[in-house]
């Protein structure tokens, strides 16, 4: 049921009180003027009947039926003259007044007054005396039908009065009801008009900061997701990319290990043979032949390296952990007067392709970049493997800044946040209270080696 015939029928009820209360008013005032009408009438028509008892001396039953004639209908009474074996001489003729036309029943019962009959008596009859208050009744009904009529009419009329203003009044209520509807079906921009009273314009100015409020947080959603599938689409991009970038650099690893290899290894052999043929005769060409030995030698140390930073040979069949352990301990090598410490937790060679060698290149770049550019003395490498992600930890003491990491030209510390982020997880740098800089990155486990994750 709408509020609108909700309200209706209120308005309804309260007419149809008021309608009844002024009916029963109309009805009670009826009923007490035809009481009294009917009994100041029979209390004259039985002091003129009892004062006739000298009509009956006169003329006995006879004489009292002419005098009965000749007084005609007394108003509101009818009086019958019976003899004393109860039959019936005379009855008052029907009133003039209104003749044919009588009230309904129901009416009748209601507003007629409940009066005995009176008897006179008399030495050889009776004359009884019966109220008849139909005349009046009548005037009370032709009375109440002007008034039942205005009060219909006019409880027509009230009620469609109120059902047109109810509706007008209720309209905002319905363009309420609408926006929202077309709000559900997706139509986030539509705006209501702010017009009419003071509480139309409150709620359509309502509703209008509603409904810009759900189209702002739409928008920003869709474009929430918008940039989340473009973010993904730039990490599975990017992881692509690195992947490739990883593939091409285990080629030229490989290339260089064992074409470039092959080759070095062949030109100390030719020196070496030059050296034994030669002997101890010649020496300025045994010193070329020994240079050409030590030349060979820097060409595997430099190739080597450069391997190394290409492709890390001891990943792929040996694991994370021992390629890690060859990262530090080259690093040891090749800088005596860095003091290295490596913490290894959990199941790292149990680690999907990917993952391995983001972490691996996380790791060595960060190592990198604190003994090239921090001056570091102190390095702390950290890598624990969990149930759901890897964590890792590289620390220095050195001079480093974390407002210099945002300076142009660090490509560095740009490749390993984008490697992190390729993967899902994050990189973060912190400024350690005692000096240096710290490396936090989380990079989620995406599968175990051989379990097809």
């Amino acid at each position: 049921m709408s509020l609108r015939l909700q309200v209706n029928l209120i308005i309804t009820v309260l007419l149809g009180l008021m309608a009844s209360l002024l009916v029963g008013l109309q009805i009670d005032n009826t009923r007490r003027s035809v009481r009294d009408e009917v009994e100041g009438a029979n209390v004259v028509a039985s002091q003129l009947l009892g004062r006739v008892n000298w009509v009956y001396g006169y003329g006995g039953l006879d004489g009292m039926r002419e005098f009965l004639n000749g007084v005609g209908r007394v108003r509101a009474n009818d009086i019958q003259l019976f003899d004393a074996l109860g039959q019936q001489l005379y009855r008052s003729p029907p009133s003039p007044y209104k003749p044919g036309r009588e009230a309904p029943g129901w009416y009748t019962r209601l507003v007629s007054p409940p009066l005995a009959p009176r008897e006179i008596a008399l030495p050889s009859g009776r004359i009884v005396l019966y109220a008849d208050p139909s005349r009046a009744v009548l005037d009370g009904w032709d009375d109440l039908l002007p008034t039942l009529g205005g009060v219909l009419a006019g409880f027509a009329l009230a009620n469609a009065a109120v059902w047109a203003l109810m509706g007008r009044a209720l309209k905002p209520l319905q363009q309420v009801a609408e926006g929202l509807r077309a709000m559900e079906g997706g139509h986030y921009a539509i705006r209501l008009p702010e017009r009419g009273g003071h509480e139309p314009r409150l709620v359509a100015q309502a509703f209008n900061r509603m409904a810009q409020a759900v189209q702002d947080k739409a928008e920003a959603q869709r474009a929430a997701q918008e940039a989340r599938q473009a973010l993904a689409e730039s990490r599975e991009l990017a992881q692509l990319v690195h992947a490739r970038i990883e593939e091409e650099r285990g080629a030229i690893a490989r290339e260089l290990h064992d074409e470039l290899g092959q080759q070095i290894t062949a030109i100390k052999s030719a020196g070496l043979t030059i050296q034994r043929r030669i002997g101890p005769g010649d020496p300025a060409l045994n010193q070329s032949a020994q240079l050409v030995l030590s030349c060979a030698d820097h060409i595997y140390e430099g190739m080597h390296r450069l391997v190394a930073r290409l492709r890390p040979l001891a990943l792929e069949p040996f694991g994370l952990s021992d390629a890690l352990q060859d990262l530090l301990g080259d690093w040891r090598q090749s800088h005596p007067g860095l003091q290295f410490s490596l913490r290894l937790e959990g199941p790292l060679d149990s680690l999907d392709e990917a993952t391995a060698s983001a972490t691996y290149r996380i790791v060595q770049e960060a190592v990198t970049n604190a003994q090239r550019h921090a001056q570091a003395r102190h390095i702390e490498v950290a890598v624990t493997v969990q149930a759901q992600s890897v964590l890792l930890w590289v620390a220095d003491d050195g001079q480093g800044q974390l407002d210099a990491l945002h300076a142009p030209r660090h490509y560095g510390v740009a490749g390993m946040r984008e490697r992190a982020q390729a993967l899902g997880g994050e990189l973060v740098f912190e400024q350690r209270p005692t000096g240096g800089l710290a490396l936090r990155a989380r990079l989620p486990r995406a599968g175990l080696k051989g379990d097809g994750a």
